[in-house]
């Protein structure tokens, strides 16, 4: 290393770290959407000059943002081939020269701000002191050497000639060496860069990590989940929900573990985002286990599914047989372009969210029904007999009700659902009554007029 120059931060900025080290904030991930942005800004800035000097690619001739963990040493490195810093940007933009920024931030916060809203006034590089308790700034800009800049937030900060390190050709590493408690959290922080689209071409091949959870208790990654796939296993199944033990208990994942597929268990709100944008790994298509399109039909199982279908007749209005389904009596499953039963879940719950958006995007919904289980035969065997039967009705909706329970979504109308059940429970119990509005309720429209891919374009 070359010779180390010491400097003190500016009154202001030195007051921001301050309260960004010691304030209680419990969405912390938001420093690495951060300094993504920053990285994103630093490769839009040497693209732009490439366009009328092509040379300035010399140097690092790929565009890229690295996000690399180290357990070991607890520590993550975000790395880009940007622009770079000249060792008087480091000066000016990491310390001396207050940005107006500075001082508009502290007095919003002071009025009841969000910390997340750290990046609107262009000083977002500091939140990560919300995780970190030194950071280390590598950087070089094609006109100047390479300097490292180093902080622990103490009121200063040292900038060096880097004479020794790895060579960056150009382009900034920020190293963050954690503190002990984020440690944990920081595996799973790297699903956030997926919730920008602009952003995800530049993350292809990170390797400035994905952990889910499979079929049992271990976190496993893309990587190794498409290195145990088994042979005959072309996509990379899942399924999301609101906890492990959720998904564990889910009717869509009854084939696939008889098939002794892999499965990937989602059960992170930020999932949903992620699976939204990113497609496909490493050549393998992603498919939620409980959306159209599921392909897990043989041959011979085409065939006997078409026999059930005929028997099955009187039972199938606005229902299709499965062949997801192994124990359960049926399932319900959502559009493939729209938004899966968790997806709607989380939607519901935002304070501010779109109504238009929610129009768009609640899926259809399907309910399919497994032909070999003893509920779904008795209901058969019942209106063949009677169609019409008030019973059978009953049975159905309540079959309908408690599907849409399991496969995620939320009843309507639960005071409805509950008196079913008592009708249920006084029909056990032969205890007689009269006729009840709603027991000849007619099954609610499952498929949504229109049609789903239009509705799509109608978004874009």
């Amino acid at each position: 290393m070359g010779e180390t120059e010491i400097f003190a931060f500016q009154a202001e900025i030195n007051q921001l770290l301050s309260l960004i080290i010691n304030t209680f904030y419990t969405n912390k991930e938001i420093f690495l959407r951060e300094l993504i942005s920053n990285s994103s800004d630093a490769l839009d800035k040497i693209r732009f000059e490439s366009l009328t000097d092509k040379s300035k690619l010399d140097t690092q001739p790929e565009l890229f943002i690295r996000i690399v963990p180290d357990k070991v040493n607890n520590t993550l490195s975000i790395t880009d081939s940007g622009i770079g810093m000249m060792k008087t940007d480091l000066v000016n933009n990491l310390g001396t020269i207050a940005k107006s920024g500075t001082k508009e931030f502290m007095e919003a916060l002071q009025a009841g701000a969000d910390v997340s809203m750290i990046g609107q006034f262009g000083v977002g590089f500091y939140s990560s002191y919300l995780v970190a308790e030194n950071v280390v700034v590598t950087t070089k800009h094609n006109d100047d050497e390479q300097y490292v800049w180093e902080s622990q937030a103490g009121g200063s900060f040292t900038v060096t000639r880097d004479v020794n390190g790895e060579p960056l050709g150009r382009g900034t590493k920020i190293t963050l060496y954690l503190k002990e408690d984020q440690a944990v959290p920081i595996l799973n922080v790297s699903f956030l860069m997926y919730r920008d689209s602009n952003l995800l071409p530049l993350f292809q091949s990170v390797r400035l990590t994905f952990l889910f959870r499979k079929s049992g208790d271990e976190l496993t990654s893309l990587k190794d989940q498409v290195t145990r796939m088994k042979e005959g296993q072309k996509d990379i199944y899942y399924i999301t929900g609101e906890s492990k033990k959720a998904v564990e208990n889910s009717p869509f994942l009854e084939k696939l573990k008889k098939r002794g597929y892999e499965v990937l268990f989602m059960v992170d709100a930020i999932d949903e985002y992620m699976v939204g944008q990113l497609k496909e790994y490493n050549g393998k298509k992603l498919v939620s286990a409980t959306k159209d399109g599921l392909q897990l039909e043989e041959t011979e199982e085409k065939q006997k599914k078409e026999e059930k279908n005929k028997s099955f007749e009187n039972l199938l209005e606005k229902v299709v047989v499965s062949d997801r389904i192994v124990d359960s009596p049926c399932c319900l499953v959502t559009g493939e372009y729209g938004w899966t039963a968790n997806m709607e879940r989380i939607m519901k719950a935002q304070a501010l969210r779109d109504s238009s958006m929610s129009a768009y995007m609640t899926s259809k919904k399907t309910m399919e029904i497994n032909p070999d289980n003893g509920i779904m035969e008795e209901l058969r065997k019942r209106a063949e007999v009677d169609k019409n039967d008030k019973s059978v009705k009953d049975l159905v909706m309540l079959s309908y009700e408690t599907t849409l329970l399991m496969s995620g979504f939320s009843l309507d109308d639960p005071n409805t659902f509950a008196a079913r059940i008592h009708r249920m429970l006084k029909l056990g119990l032969s205890i007689e009554e009269e006729d009840e509005a709603g027991g000849g309720d007619e099954m609610p429209s499952l498929e949504e007029e229109g049609n789903e891919e239009s509705k799509m374009e109608e978004v874009d």
